[in-house]
């Protein structure tokens, strides 16, 4: 099961104020839109999600098809084999792909102690 890049997603309370902090630790804006009140920041192989209203919750995120780079993978894991994968082990899920789908979905599963995992495929 190829999970593809990863990341931190991180639920701010203020962008700007969690931008600053971070650009401290050497990140520098790689994507996203402020006027949407997220950035995705990256330091090295690091990658960090800002996102101010969107999530509850800090998230672990996972994009298959795309490397650190978020550059277009050769060969990948598509999310909903990745779903079926999870669901005959057993793993429960807090939200589906649509099987009947190809391209971008998403999946988000639950750990043992409540931290949520999001699965995003945008390919």
């Amino acid at each position: 099961m190829q999970l593809g890049a990863f990341s931190v997603s991180l639920a701010v309370k203020d962008l700007a104020a969690s931008r600053a902090f971070y650009e401290k630790l050497g990140f520098k804006e790689f994507g996203g839109n402020p006027a949407q009140n997220w950035l995705i920041l990256k330091n090295g192989d690091h990658i960090i999600g800002l996102f101010q209203g969107m999530f509850e919750k800090n998230m672990l995120t996972f994009n298959p098809g795309w490397d650190q780079n978020a550059k277009a993978l050769d060969g990948f894991t598509d999310v909903r084999e990745i779903q079926r994968q999870l669901k005959a082990q057993g793993v429960g899920l807090d939200s589906e792909a649509d099987e009947s789908t190809t391209g971008p979905a998403s999946i988000i599963l639950t750990d043992p102690d409540g931290n949520p995992v999001l699965i995003d495929q945008h390919l």
